[in-house]
């Protein structure tokens, strides 16, 4: 009984898988600054590197294809004059990528058609890609690019002159400050793009409502002196942090932006090591994955009644400094693929590794690849400023995994903020129209299919004599009260409805019966049936032989199949009940011992 006790979950066995040498992206030059990032970006074609790179910033951009060992001299994406401290792919456009750098300056690049590390031209003349758009309005360092996830050309820039700018990437200005006060450490945005959440060196979290310019909350975050971050839970009204404590111990904390003053159910000590945990969010498996910063382990967790359930840790020797994780539709499915990480080892190569859900798959598996966020975005730039809120829309896995290209699936995106944990409500919509087709709930229903099962049973019919005797014995008790002659004066009356004498035996055995299916089919119990075969038997056990004769000659016809059914019914109605009674008594008994067993393990 020990297995009722253990949660069941499809990720329960998630396995990370590390990756061949050869298979991996060498050569690298991995930007050692130490301002707290990712380093390392990703979508489904490419993949962007902070590169440590000398007259001015730098990063790189590798297609996916392209693993191996790098040649000496690439192509790089040149355009600040100081360091590249972090980078951002658009959601709606995977040619389309922004960077912050210390230059406080914010450049737009796109990656040119056919672009390649290996171009068919000498070393000398391989050319770097240049900015299609600069964006100035930060005196200081910008230190964070974000996108937003719902609307198309919003970005969210953070810099070291303590605001927040939201850029309209279109118009090439920004239209919003926030002003926070502080260093930004990270930040994220809800799934309709109407929230932002951030955390910053004065140790406060802060929601914010955006278009509004103000923080719709502000309270305090993790007491410990160093960095924490921050995640949004998909399409949930919910987020996630990670810090440390006041002991310097790492920790995870659950918030509902709903009542966002403390976590739901505090502070998760993790354990005592001193990187940063950098979280990530897989909305369609419900799981948070967290990759310490110096360490080579990656945790995760899956979301539960709002509590993170500890799945497994992927262990590695190899120490990170930069992460990332690849969106939903750029997974492996024929593999059961559920997710694939890019971490930096040695600031020499980026290694991916998989997650893996460990089942065959010979097969698209639906249960764990429902729809996701494609390419289209849920509204434009101008939309969003408007005020409008709404949810990308989403396209089926399965039209990716047959390799029919996105699909979009059908149903309603727009959704308020106060409804983000809810965007899954439509598709349960039809459970209430199943709701009536519950009557076949009746459980009695079940327990009714045995008895038609005995009823046809050609014991029941051959034993009828049998039957017989078992009903005389139940009447045997009530019987001796009443007198023979009202046995004989019950007939008269029938006598007045039907004029032949020798049928009047048979009316009253006919009236009965009714009377015991009707009680059957209201109580089903043997104690409304059991009158029943008192009121049947009269005729055939009154001491007279006169009346036998009478029903002898009757019954051999069409009575005596009659009152061997009744007696049939009335016989399954008793067995049917000490079956269940029986049942109930072996569930009580198992129940006790599961009990008292509990109350021996906890004592």
């Amino acid at each position: 009984m020990s297995g009722r006790f253990v949660r069941s979950s499809k990720y329960r066995h998630v396995f990370g898988r590390s990756t061949r040498k050869d298979q991996c992206y060498d050569n690298l030059r991995v930007s050692r600054n130490a301002w707290d990032t990712n380093l390392v970006k990703v979508n489904p074609r490419y993949l962007s590197v902070n590169w440590e790179a000398g007259g001015g910033g730098a990063f790189a951009v590798i297609p996916l294809s392209e693993y191996g060992k790098l040649p000496e001299r690439i192509p790089l994406f040149r355009g600040h004059t100081a360091v590249v401290l972090d980078t951002d792919w658009n959601p709606f456009n995977d040619d389309l990528i922004a960077s912050g750098s210390d230059d406080g300056r914010i450049c737009l690049w796109r990656v040119p058609e056919g672009f390649t590390l290996s171009p068919d031209v000498d070393a000398d003349d391989i050319e770097d890609v240049k900015p299609v758009g600069k964006l100035s309005g930060h005196p200081k360092k910008v230190g964070h690019v974000l996108f937003n996830p719902a609307a198309e050309n919003i970005l969210a820039t953070a810099s070291g002159d303590y605001t927040v700018k939201i850029w309209d990437i279109e118009a090439g200005a920004s239209k919003l400050t926030l002003n926070v006060g502080d260093i930004v450490q990270s930040q994220s945005w809800s799934a309709n793009g109407s929230l932002l959440v951030t955390t910053s060196r004065d140790k406060k979290l802060r929601v914010w409502d955006v278009r509004q310019e103000r923080p719709a909350h502000e309270g305090p975050g993790h007491t410990g002196a160093k960095n924490s971050r921050s995640v949004w839970l998909g399409e949930r009204d919910r987020f996630a942090t990670t810090g440390f404590s006041k002991m310097s111990d790492r920790q995870l904390a659950l918030w509902d932006i709903r009542s966002p003053q403390l976590p739901v159910d505090g502070f998760k000590t993790l354990d005592s090591i001193s990187g940063v945990c950098m979280p990530f969010w897989d909305d369609g498996t419900q799981m948070l994955y967290l990759a310490g910063r110096g360490d080579g382990n990656i945790r995760y967790y899956e979301l539960e009644n709002d509590k993170f359930e500890y799945l497994s840790e992927y262990k590695s020797g190899d120490p990170q400094r930069g992460i990332a994780f690849m969106p939903k539709r750029g997974v492996n499915m024929h593999e059961n693929e559920v997710t694939r990480a890019f971490k930096t080892v040695n600031d020499t190569y980026i290694e991916p590794i998989p997650f893996i859900v460990p089942r065959r798959a010979e097969t698209f598996q639906d249960d764990i690849y429902p729809p996701t966020t494609g390419l289209k975005p849920a509204m434009s730039s101008s939309e969003w400023f408007g005020g409008k809120e709404a949810i990308p829309p989403k396209i089926s896995m399965g039209s990716l995994y047959e390799g029919q290209g996105l699909k979009e699936v059908t149903g309603a995106q727009d959704k308020p903020t106060s409804s983000l944990g809810s965007e899954s409500k439509p598709e349960p919509k039809p459970e209430p129209e199943a709701k009536p087709a519950s009557p076949v709930k009746k459980a009695p229903e079940p327990v009714s299919e045995p008895t038609p099962m005995a009823r046809p049973a050609p014991s029941m019919k051959d034993q009828g004599a049998s039957m017989a005797a078992m009903v005389n014995k139940f009447a045997d008790d009530d019987e001796p009260e009443q007198p023979s002659e009202s046995n004989f004066d019950e007939p008269s009356k029938p006598v007045e409805r039907a004029t032949r004498s020798p049928g009047t035996a048979s009316p009253a055995i006919k009236v009965s019966p009714p009377s015991v299916k009707e009680d059957s089919v209201k109580s089903q119990s043997p104690v409304s049936a059991s009158p029943s075969p008192v009121t049947c038997s009269p005729a055939p056990s009154t001491p007279s032989a006169q009346p036998s004769l009478p029903l002898t000659s009757t019954t051999g016809s069409v009575p005596a199949d009659t009152v061997s059914r009744e007696i049939g019914v009335v016989k399954d109605l008793l067995a049917e009940q000490t079956k269940t009674i029986a049942s109930q008594g072996q569930l009580i008994e198992k129940l006790t011992a599961e009990i008292e067993s509990l109350k021996a393990k906890l004592g």
